[in-house]
């Protein structure tokens, strides 16, 4: 697996683009009215090309050396100095959220921790007015379940294309008035030009906000929710971190192999492979199954035991190589101070029901809600 995830001159990330958009296609999407329909409306509602489609670099679908130069432009919003400048933020929602629990007030891990601390704070990051916050929650969700979900579906079901249209819209605007306006946010810091000229197309800059809203908002809520659910199944692991928090980083890092965000990615093979002695053609989709690393019992002995204080170095939890997430120490501290705040009120709860609700996806994997209760 690692060998897949390494050799993107063999096995390409463009599958990613194919997957996802359900498209079937590479290059220009064959034109139909519902096609042309959207590309006339993106046209008159952005004030953007939807030539751009057929010609945007897409950071999580490209390899070298595109993708290089990709990384190296959007690293901007994410060097330490940014990340760890949010802690005090971070940390200011996450105890605010988590005290309704600690006050005994009907609470969601994921309706009132997971989803609006890392909304709020890719919001903020991107410069995104306060009273948005509910619509790139709404934006997000349609996102997923367009491309990973029940509204999967090429071409997209005419709802699922207005809410692309709204999104599209929406950050075609903000671009717009930060070229006129640079500030201290993220879409600035994206728009600003590198030496030798380098710099994102409006288009561009609009996917890769669209997938900071998966990567950033799903994955994060995703992480939060699947290391509550564990550790509400595992009440001796919950009492272990309750009385010494400084496993809590080795928490996040155990969640991540134990139950990951994301389970599963996709690659391209470039040419005829053999792979463990099964040939593979070229033009073939490859899924690489993460979750499937994660517990592997050559690498993590017990794999199927979730242990906050084992050695959880060499999972793939943020997967591997060249596409490592670029926002996991944003992830990893969210993750942590959410927790943080979490533990010691979980400690005194339940389950509110033992009906378990999981996301429909088969990208990201985490619970759609974990409804608690004050224990007996």
């Amino acid at each position: 697996m690692l060998h897949i995830l390494n050799h993107p001159e063999t096995f390409s990330s463009r599958a990613m683009f194919t997957v996802l958009m359900n498209a079937g296609f590479e290059g220009k999407p064959p034109l139909s009215w519902r096609m042309i329909s959207f590309l006339i409306r993106f046209a008159l509602r952005t004030r953007v090309s939807p030539l751009g489609f057929t010609t945007a670099r897409n950071l999580i679908a490209s390899d070298p050396p595109i993708h290089g130069t990709l990384r190296a432009i959007v690293n901007r919003g994410f060097t330490p100095r940014r990340i760890q400048a949010w802690e005090p933020r971070i940390r200011a929602i996450a105890h605010e959220r988590a005290a309704r629990l600690a006050a005994g007030e009907p609470f969601d891990v994921v309706r009132d921790l997971a989803i609006p601390l890392p909304v709020t704070i890719i919001a903020e990051m991107l410069g995104v007015a306060r009273e948005r916050l509910a619509d790139f929650k709404r934006w997000s969700d349609a996102l997923i379940a367009a491309m990973t979900g029940p509204m999967r579906a090429f071409p997209p079901h005419p709802e699922t294309i207005e809410v692309f249209l709204e999104l599209d819209t929406y950050l075609a605007g903000v671009i717009r008035s930060r070229r006129r306006e640079p500030g201290d946010d993220l879409v600035s810091a994206l728009l600003a030009e590198e030496p030798g000229g380098q710099k994102l197309s409006t288009m561009e800059i609009m996917q890769f906000v669209m997938l900071l809203l998966v990567a950033g908002n799903e994955t994060t809520t995703n992480l939060i929710g699947n290391a509550a659910s564990a550790l509400l199944d595992h009440p001796a692991e919950l009492a272990r971190i309750a009385d010494d928090p400084s496993l809590v980083p080795n928490l996040v890092e155990e969640t991540l192999r134990y139950d990951a965000p994301v389970q599963i990615v996709f690659r391209t093979t470039l040419r005829d492979v053999v792979l463990r002695d099964v040939a593979l053609p070229k033009g073939a989709t490859v899924a690489v199954l993460l979750g499937a690393a994660n517990r592997d019992e050559r690498r993590f002995p017990s794999p199927d035991r979730f242990d906050p204080g084992r050695d959880t170095r060499g999972h793939l939890g943020f997967g591997f190589g060249q596409h490592f997430c670029l926002g996991a120490s944003l992830a990893r501290l969210e993750a942590r101070l959410a927790l943080e705040a979490l533990v010691p009120p979980l400690c005194h709860a339940r389950r509110a029901s033992s009906e378990r609700s999981v996301l429909d996806s088969f990208l990201v994997r985490g619970p759609s809600r974990l409804e608690l209760r004050p224990a007996a």
